[in-house]
């Protein structure tokens, strides 16, 4: 799903709020990490996610990973945190028009 500027920020500003769902552990991105960003985007569909790294290229792959292996759209990335969307079956956020 592309997503307009204007759109983006108004994810942003519902985002600003949201405490992270999801935090990597020591292990990394695994399976079991990727179905609780999965299971959390069927719930919630905008959610922030801890990445816990400070090497900006591996913090990149696994971003990219992510938005990947869930179909969701990367709205920001702040430091250590990821702020991703996906629009579920029932429509919880409404997306502004662009």
């Amino acid at each position: 799903m592309n997503l307009s500027k204007k759109q983006i920020q108004h994810l942003r500003g519902l985002a600003h709020s949201l405490k992270p769902v999801v935090l990597l552990g020591s292990n990394g991105l695994t399976e079991g990490v990727i179905a609780e960003i999965d299971s959390a985007l069927n719930i919630h569909e905008l959610i922030k996610i801890k990445i816990p790294t400070d090497d900006r290229e591996v913090k990149q792959l696994i971003v990219d990973a992510i938005v990947r292996e869930t179909n969701s759209t990367k709205v920001q990335t702040i430091g250590k945190t990821l702020i991703i969307y996906r629009q579920s079956e029932e429509k919880k956020i409404s997306v502004p028009k662009i």
